[in-house]
């Protein structure tokens, strides 16, 4: 089965890598708390002289680095000890009884044996701390036993042997404990310990002898002991230095993961590591046939929390919606933040699109709370889009292209609810390529037109201005709505072009009308926060010959929220030049005040959804009421769109509103029936 890699261990297995690292040994610290021990109290020395045989049971790395060191060792260490006691059996054959130099050395070859398959059987095997301690001085103890069996057997047999059998006798326990003592230098403890009870009581048994080789081969064997004292020292001290600075390295390579693959405002896995994690799933699903999902999750109003309450609340927002996210995460699920409000989730585990919208509704509640601060309740939504492998993409690009679109299918269209990628959306794609590809390759000049839709002045009872409306008829896809091109030629960046070649067809029109009837011309995101753009778009008005007072241009707020910085300078251009500017759809974004009072504005647009059941409802007839007072006071201009029925506009008209647009008035006119129009309204105000 597939499975997710954590980016990093959990908090408190960190932590105690950092102890790893540092050796917190006990061989090394001295116990600072304990009352009356100084370090020339008997007490103290006692003390000093009991650690180098204790185990160092507070450095974990050092503990697991003993095992695979003995590990390795134990296969030697048996079979020195097998070999020299079988060699010394047979010569002591004849000479001693067989339970001497038979049995007993096939029951202590047998022990040796059954020892190195115990070890065999768990090297390799993970092991906790705590049974590492047990092992650990399991070999000390056990060490001590078998090392006084062979001693005690060894002292058997000598007084049984003639000058060359003793003399084999003690080479065989000087080279035996030399050679077991150099098995065990990466544990010190039971190399210290072997010596005490094995080497230094053979030696005294020599020197006490009556042969003076003997004594002269206990003394010799007890001045290699104590040189062997000091390297066991050293070699042990060097291993455990060695083994704290590899735990550092290692620490400090978990501390560069971390920083590259973790994200350090909301602690979940970053961008690259949720990349990386796709390429590494969708290997593993090719290889065993498996689904897996892959998601984006977007906060919807984001953005104005960072402009009215600042970048630090925004970070709290991220890091709070990053801790509900983390909730939800399992071994099979994993949350990654990829960048500005947008995050991340990889799926192994799914039965279908039913299981996946049903994660992403939990998904959509847990961000829907309100985000609560000192003096603050941020409230955002989440919406979340959903591509599952292979049916949406074979490939990370597609994958994530695909849960991308089926999130921005979601913003638009249910916002704060989760879309899976469907085959609508395969379909709607390649209509899209194809309009692309139509719009790439269009004559925008012979294609391009313009519907003009009145905007009426109730008072006056007459048309003030008209809203361009874009058009594009192709010969072969036909007419295509202006949502969908607009949407594209801003995604392909040829709204720029697109933008211009429609300001020509708007002013070459406005300029056959009346001087004092304006143009209201729509402005993408992409023109504001361009200065180029700008540029040829002040050019066009200058071009035109049509007075830059008779233009107006409306902006929308998702245009602001891009670049506020940049938009306010565009904005500050074309109103030095002497166009209007008008916000449009005001009311349906989620910081439309905070950017009333920072810009230049002369209009605000109402948006058409508070008109719609404004006969029903007595909140969207406060709300509109609301903001018509807000302008008033301001000394900007208002006008409400989407009016279809007279009583909306007597509604309209006692809220204070005067400027209005919709089917009432007139339904969008083609560019020649303009002056008709306007010829006509003339002649119904004179009679």
């Amino acid at each position: 089965m597939c499975h997710l890699t954590k980016p990093l261990p959990d908090e408190g297995d960190e932590r105690a890598g950092e102890a790893r690292a540092l050796g917190d040994s006990e061989s090394v610290r001295p116990n600072a708390s304990s009352k009356g021990r100084t370090p020339g109290s008997i007490a103290g020395k006692a003390k000093a002289l009991i650690v180098p045989f204790k185990v160092n049971t507070k450095n974990s790395a050092l503990l697991h680095a003993q095992m695979k060191a003995f590990s390795k060792q134990v296969p030697l260490l048996y079979f020195i000890l097998s070999i020299n006691a079988l060699t010394l059996a047979w010569n002591f054959h004849g000479m001693a009884p067989l339970m001497l130099t038979v049995i007993f050395p096939i029951f202590l070859t047998g022990i040796c044996v059954l020892r190195v398959v115990v070890w065999l059987r768990s090297s390799g095997r993970l092991m906790s701390d705590k049974e590492a301690i047990w092992r650990l001085y399991g070999v000390v103890v056990a060490g001590d036993i078998i090392g006084i069996i062979y001693l005690v057997w060894t002292f058997a047999l000598y007084s049984y042997g003639d000058a060359y059998t003793k003399s084999l006798a003690v080479l065989f326990v000087t080279i035996t404990t030399i050679s077991v003592i150099f098995c065990l230098m990466h544990l010190r403890a039971a190399a210290l310990t072997m010596m005490v009870t094995i080497a230094v009581p053979y030696s005294i048994f020599l020197i006490f002898t009556q042969d003076s080789v003997f004594s002269a081969v206990g003394v010799n064997l007890l001045l290699v002991s104590g040189a062997m004292v000091y390297i066991v020292f050293v070699v042990s001290t060097d291993f455990e230095k060695m083994i704290n600075s590899q735990s550092e390295t290692a620490r400090l390579s978990d501390e560069n993961y971390r920083l590259a693959n973790v994200d350090n405002v909301t602690g979940l896995p970053n961008r690259r590591y949720f990349f990386h994690q796709l390429d590494r799933l969708l290997g593993c699903a090719r290889h065993e046939k498996r689904a897996f999902v892959v998601g984006v999750i977007d906060l919807d109003g984001f953005k104005a929390i960072n402009d009215i309450y600042g970048h630090a609340i925004g970070d709290r927002v991220l890091k709070d919606a990053g801790k509900r996210l983390k909730a939800l995460s399992s071994e099979t699920i994993v949350m990654a933040r990829l960048g500005g409000d947008e995050f991340g989730v990889l799926l192994t585990d799914t039965s279908g699109t039913a299981e996946v919208m049903a994660f992403g509704e939990r998904v959509c509640a847990a961000l829907q709370v309100p985000f609560s601060m000192p003096g603050i309740q941020a409230n955002v939504s989440g919406s979340a889009g959903f591509a599952l492998y292979p049916e949406a993409g074979t490939t990370p690009e597609v994958l994530y292209e695909r849960a991308d679109y089926a999130l921005n299918y979601a913003k638009g269209s249910q916002r704060g609810k989760p879309t899976v990628f469907s085959k609508s959306h395969e379909t709607e794609i390649r209509t899209r390529s194809l309009i692309e590809q139509a719009l790439r390759c269009a004559d925008l000049d012979k294609e391009l037109s313009l519907n003009f839709q009145p905007l009426f002045d109730i008072q006056r009872q007459r048309p003030v201005g008209f809203e361009a409306l874009a058009r594009w008829h192709h010969a072969e896809l036909g007419a295509i709505p202006p949502d969908v091109f607009i949407a594209i030629a801003e995604r392909t960046e040829l709204i720029n072009t697109l933008t211009q070649a429609l300001l020509r067809k708007a002013l070459a029109a406005a300029a056959t009308w009346p001087q004092d009837i304006y143009i209201s011309f729509n402005l993408s995101v992409r023109d504001i926060i361009s200065p180029n753009a700008i540029s040829g778009i002040i050019r066009v008005i200058e071009e035109s010959g049509v007075e830059p007072t008779r233009i107006g241009f409306e902006v929308t707020e998702s245009a602001l929220m891009g670049d506020f910085d940049q938009a306010h300078e565009s904005i500050s251009r074309l109103r030095a030049l002497g166009a209007k500017i008008s916000l449009d759809d005001f009311g349906t974004g989620y910081s439309s005040l905070s950017y009333v009072h920072r810009l230049p504005l002369d209009t605000i647009k109402i948006d058409r959804s508070f008109v719609t059941d404004i006969e029903t409802r007595d909140t969207s007839r406060d709300i509109i009421r609301t903001i018509v007072d807000l302008c008033r006071n301001l000394g900007i201009g208002c006008v409400v769109e989407g009016m279809e029925t007279a009583r909306q506009v007597a509604i309209l008209r006692k809220l204070g509103c005067h400027t209005m647009q919709g089917y009432f008035f007139s339904k969008p006119l083609a560019q020649n029936e303009v002056v008709g129009f306007l010829t006509q309204r003339e002649l119904v105000l004179s009679d």
